[in-house]
């Protein structure tokens, strides 16, 4: 089992992931910021689909993100029609990657934070979650597209159940499918003692929600980071899933004050070179 982390740190932001129990590594993330502008993209994708697909899949969605990032896309659209966009965008590259592989299936989850302005925009396709937090109080999260989710929703599982149902990782939508992604999307203002936790199933599956809140507010981010990725690999085992996830707290409205002093020196940009992890519901992948 690999206890190794790749860690990187942004300000007011901390990421990193493990292989776990895991011989490949198929979850990716990228975490990109503006100093000009203060804004923040932050993204996630695990990968899924056998014979090395994921990893290639994962890396697809990243690669499209860093490429509408330095194209200025997010400077011109709004900030959830710019989700939107990574996550077709996204969809459309692994689609094209599938055709080179003899065997294998590119499919990925994503979940996706941009911050800009003071306002927060997150979307999601898959079972990689987005938590948000005012301090410690859980405000919200995404909700899975599986099945197990769906037979939450149902009552014929309870919540706690979730993380360990046989179901969880039937997922009911994924980017690389052969149906176009239906996108779930939501936004709101950026406030004073906001936190927010990305992370995919092999975190959550692992970490209850108030111990995501308990780390994310920690004034050490970087140390925090570390105790959460171990706390979830030493539980997951050696049977356990690869690991990444993300902290966040964005400071509100000081990006364009600092920058006026000439706070941030350059363009600060974290990229995470990872490599490894539908619209219909009769379409349904397992994750590996």
């Amino acid at each position: 089992m690999d206890n190794s982390i790749e860690f990187h740190a942004l300000p007011s932001v901390a990421a990193g992931r493990a292989r776990g129990g895991r011989d490949t590594q198929q979850d990716d993330l990228a975490c990109l910021y503006d100093p000009a502008t203060h804004t923040y993209l932050l993204v996630l994708a695990d990968g899924m689909g056998g014979d090395g697909a994921g990893e290639l899949a994962s890396q697809g969605v990243i690669d499209v993100a860093h490429r509408l990032w330095e194209r200025g896309e997010w400077r011109r659209q709004p900030t959830s029609l710019f989700l939107e966009s990574l996550c077709q965008a996204a969809h459309a590259e692994l689609r094209r990657r599938q055709v080179r592989l003899a065997s294998g299936a590119t499919h990925s989850t994503v979940v996706a934070l941009l911050v800009k302005d003071s306002r927060v925009a997150w979307a999601h396709v898959g079972d990689s979650r987005l938590y948000r937090f005012n301090g410690r109080r859980l405000m919200g999260r995404t909700e899975d597209h599986s099945l197990a989710q769906l037979k939450y929703r149902r009552g014929e599982i309870s919540e706690c159940e979730l993380a360990t149902h046989a179901d969880q990782q039937q997922l009911l939508r994924g980017l690389g499918g052969p149906d176009e992604p239906v996108v779930d999307h939501g936004s709101g203002d950026l406030r004073r003692g906001h936190a927010f936790v990305l992370c995919s199933d092999g975190v959550w599956t692992q970490l209850q929600d108030d111990e995501l809140g308990r780390f994310a507010q920690r004034r050490d981010q970087h140390e925090a980071l570390h105790e959460a990725i171990h706390l979830a690999v030493e539980r997951g085992g050696i049977s356990g899933d690869n690991v990444s996830l993300i902290f966040a707290r964005p400071q509100v409205g000081s990006g364009r004050r600092r920058l006026g002093g000439g706070f941030w020196p350059a363009l600060w940009q974290a990229i995470f070179p990872i490599r490894r992890r539908s619209k219909s519901p009769v379409n349904t992948y397992d994750e590996v």
